[in-house]
Parts: C-alpha cells; sequence; structure tokens
C-alpha cells in the first residue's frame, strides 16, 4: 500500500498505551522521535563556530524528514530545543531562536506542499512574538496534511509534560483528585495526537533521554550512534530501522508468545538493501 492512502487517525483513543494494551508491531515503526545531538562538536571538528554546525543541522532536518516519508513513517518527532537549553550561552540561545524563525520562514511551504503536518510540543511562552506567530501559522496551514506528521520540541521537557498534564487535567476534571488512571490522563500529554514512539534515535554518541518524552518512550526500542547530527543522512536513518527491526518486541511477554515475524505488516522499504 502507498503511504499517502493511509490516512493519520487522529482520535485519542486511536493510540494504544504500550503498558495498558499490547500496540501493533510493524516491520517500519510508526514513530520516531530523534534527539539531534552533535552540532557543536561537528563545527568545532571543522574550526568552526557552533552556530555553523546548528545552521547545518536543518539540513539534517530535511533530510530526515524526506526519507521518513519515504520509508512510511507516520510521525517524526525531533528535540530541537529542550526546557534545559537555556542554560546554554545566551549568543548561542539567540541564534537557535534566530534560526527556528528562518527555518519556520524558508521550510513550512515545502512542508505543505509535500503533505507535511507541522506540530509543535513546548511551552511557547517565552519565544519572541514573531516566533510563536510563525509557530501558529505553520500548525494552521498543514492541519489537514496526512503523509507525515512532524512535531518539533521547543522548551519542551518530559516532566514538564506529565505536570503540565497533570494540571490541565484536574482543571478540567477536579474529581479525578482523589484518583485517576493512564486513560484520563493521556489526553493531556503534549503528544496525545501520535502513537507512542516506535523508535527512539540519539545522535552524537550520548546515551541519555535527557528529559525526552518520558512518558511515551516506556517500550520504545532505543536507537544511539556516534554519528553527529549534521552527518546522520538517509543511511544512517536506514541503519535505525534495520536495527529496530532486529529487536524482539516483548511489551512484556515471553518470546513464546509473539506472533510469527511473517505476521507483522509488511511495508516494503525502498533503497534499504545495503543499510544493514
Amino acid at each position: 500500500m502507498n503511504h499517502t492512502d493511509r490516512p493519520i487517525k487522529r482520535a485519542m483513543s486511536s493510540f494504544t498505551s504500550s503498558t495498558v494494551e499490547i500496540p501493533e508491531v510493524r516491520r517500519v515503526p510508526r514513530h520516531i522521535a530523534i534527539i539531534m545531538d552533535g552540532n557543536g562538536r561537528w563545527a568545532k571538528q571543522r574550526y568552526l563556530p557552533r552556530v555553523a554546525g546548528h545552521k547545518r543541522g536543518v539540513e539534517a532536518v530535511r533530510t530526515a524528514v524526506r526519507t521518513c516519508g519515504e520509508r512510511g513513517v507516520e510521525y517524526l518527532t525531533l528535540f530541537a530545543f529542550s526546557s534545559e537549553n537555556w542554560r546554554r550561552p545566551p549568543e548561542e540561545v539567540s541564534f537557535l531562536m534566530q534560526l527556528f524563525v528562518v527555518a519556520l520562514e524558508q521550510e513550512v511551504e515545502k512542508l505543505h506542499e509535500n503533505g507535511v503536518r507541522f506540530k509543535m510540543i513546548g511551552d511557547p511562552a517565552p519565544f519572541e512574538p514573531k516566533l510563536r506567530r510563525l509557530l501558529r501559522e505553520a500548525e494552521a496551514l498543514t492541519a489537514s496534511n496526512e503523509r507525515l506528521t512532524l512535531t518539533i520540541a521547543a522548551n519542551y521537557g518530559g516532566r514538564w509534560d506529565v505536570m503540565q498534564a497533570v494540571r490541565r487535567m484536574l482543571h478540567d476534571r477536579p474529581e479525578l483528585a482523589s484518583g485517576f488512571g493512564e486513560r484520563d490522563l493521556a489526553p493531556y500529554l503534549s503528544l496525545s495526537y501520535a502513537p507512542e514512539p516506535d523508535l527512539f534515535i540519539r545522535t552524537g554518541g550520548e546515551q541519555r533521554i535527557s528529559n525526552f518524552v518520558l512518558w511515551q518512550l516506556a517500550y520504545s526500542e532505543l536507537y544511539f550512534t556516534e554519528t553527529l547530527w549534521p552527518d546522520f543522512d538517509a543511511a544512517c536513518l536506514d541503519r535505525a530501522i534495520v536495527s529496530y527491526q532486529q529487536r524482539e518486541r516483548r511489551f512484556g511477554r515471553t518470546s513464546e508468545q509473539l506472533p510469527d515475524e511473517a505476521d507483522l505488516a509488511p511495508v516494503r522499504i525502498e533503497g534499504m538493501g545495503g543499510a544493514g
């Protein structure tokens, strides 16, 4: 089946919590989440300022979006700026904010033309008005697109996400203060519109989650690579997917309880023959 023929299901009830029910396992991850690490080191290796690495990293984002669309991935979530990144030097933070503005101005129309839906998760309150406006406009323009959902996590933290979800839930449903479950909280999490990530990737050699979608990564397959983000190309993404395909996704079960591999939803990945 052509990927563009598969509509995105937006009803929250269509997405399974891996700790409540066993989700569908597919050969190609439905949702990939990436920490894009290594821009500064990439620049340093080339005797360039750190900001040059961030600029080159935007090109790697384009490649990741294009490749995910071609491979049949339905959701791509990228960690662009964490709630802890405000601790970086002010000049670097300022450059990142401006780069975000420029990227939105230059890329959103292309995303729209290619059927990509844009979403942002995180707290936009500290951003300048122009950036907040561009984020709103990007989401509105692409809202009905269904080929791929690209989520940018900016001023985002996993612990913040859980806390804001609890606050919003109790504001809307104060009767739950005496007790609530996953299904009560799930609609208030930032990624409530997406299935849990099947595959988590971190580039740059670090092996940490770094406060990224903590709730949603409960049963994600983790993939760490030494490749710095600006060098993370289509072949690198293919290798991550091949690694994912070699994992045994048990969700608490034994190996003997798993369905035969032939029973997994078949999805052909073009161009991956040499990615192993």
